[in-house]
Formats: C-alpha cells, structure tokens, sequence
C-alpha cells in the first residue's frame, strides 16, 4: 500500500483565514485540509496534513516521513528564509518535495526572496492563493508518477 504525501506547513499558518486575509485569503487551514484530502482522492493519494509553530517539530516530522512518506509538500513559512535546519533534513529524505508558498514570495519584502528550501525541493509553486495546495497534490501525483515509471 502506497504512503501518505506528508503536507507539512510552518508557523503561524494555523492563523489562515484571519492571518492578513488580504495576501492570505479567507480560507482557513482545515478548508485546505479538505480541499487537499479531495484532491489526493482523486489521485488515488492519502494526505497527512500537519501544522507546527516550532522548528524542532518540522524537521522531526521530516525525520517520520523518510520512512512514513512518499513524498513531501511543504509550506514552512518564516522557516523557508531562516531553517537550515529544515533543509537538513529534507536532503535526508528521497522521495519528491514540492516547496509550497500561498503569495508569491518575490513580490513581498526582500528577506523573503531567499528560501532554504528550494536546495531540497523536486518543484515549487507560488502565488496561487490556497488553492495551490491542491495544486501541489497534482504536481505531487505527477511527480510520484513518473518515479515509479522510471
């Protein structure tokens, strides 16, 4: 049986759908769960979705996926331009990671610009609003795809 995609998401986005609904939207973190559950659906994929605020539970949740996980979506937040930490552990996992943003980071301040986390990441996708997390289940299923065709 196939393992979950793991869609991990960073500080302070347990606060969507309040947190500046106007680069963030409306939609809150438990819609995206649903919108995610029903599109892995669709492609045949379970979806684990988790939110932390704390660095050290990221990268031990990065840690379970190595072995729990055929792949990673991640949303890190802040953690993207300040974790090494994070990318350590990510380079330690073998499956696809898709780097996931909710704006697209090179429109906002300049700190945002820099991402640890692209050195681990298959693909990215940004700017789609939340609805890039059903998105990236696509991309996360094409990706499974063609690892498994060879």
């Amino acid at each position: 049986m196939a393992k979950p995609i793991y869609i991990l998401n960073g500080p302070n986005l347990n606060l969507l759908g309040t947190r500046e609904p106007q680069l963030y939207g409306s939609t809150t973190l438990a819609d995206v769960e649903k919108m995610c559950a029903a599109r892995g659906k669709v492609h045949g994929l379970k979806i684990d979705l988790r939110q932390t605020n704390y660095e050290g539970q990221m990268v031990e949740w990065i840690h379970e996926a190595i072995t729990k996980a055929d792949g990673i979506i991640i949303n890190a937040a802040a953690l993207t331009h300040t974790s090494l930490a994070t990318l350590d552990a990510l380079k330690n996992f073998k499956g696809p990671i898709v780097e996931l943003h909710i704006t697209n980071p090179h429109q906002r301040e300049s700190f945002r610009h820099f991402s640890y986390i692209t050195y681990a990441a298959t693909a990215m996708m940004s700017g789609f609003g939340p609805e890039g997390y059903p998105l990236a289940v696509d991309g996360m299923a094409m990706l499974l795809k063609k690892r498994k065709a060879g």
